[in-house]
């Protein structure tokens, strides 16, 4: 079993940067590949992006490319994502998301493919 812990949501202002972190435990981290995930209420939840086992793998959704880069620290046993440049229409929980992985496998998209989630944290994003 894998527990995931988000932090660093907030309230921000339009053109602001946040980093959010995911802390991992109860599985040897190095094993996990791993993404983030955003929902608002209603809609399904949103891949943002992923990061292979090894790291040096990612891939974003076409909607965040260039504003938000995803990193681990496997010594810290953390995920991050930097978002940058932020719009209202980030506003969203954000989630990170795990699953074991092959050390070079680019992570999925799809929701289905992850067991094991965080609880979430919200950024709201005021224009």
């Amino acid at each position: 079993q894998v527990q995931m812990v988000e932090s660093g949501g907030g309230l921000v202002q339009a053109g602001d940067s946040l980093r959010l972190s995911c802390v991992a435990s109860g599985r040897t981290f190095s094993t996990l590949g791993a993404a983030w995930f955003r929902q608002t209420p209603g809609k399904e939840r949103e891949f943002l992006g992923g990061i292979s086992r090894s790291g040096d793998k990612t891939k974003y959704a076409d909607s965040v490319k260039g504003r938000f880069t995803i990193s681990r620290d496997d010594a810290d046993t953390t995920i991050y994502l930097q978002m940058n440049n932020l719009e209202p229409e980030d506003t969203a929980a954000y989630f990170c998301a795990g699953r074991v992985s092959a050390l070079n496998f680019l992570v999925p998209t799809e929701v289905r493919a992850y067991p094991y989630w965080g609880q979430g944290t919200q950024v709201t994003v005021s224009s």
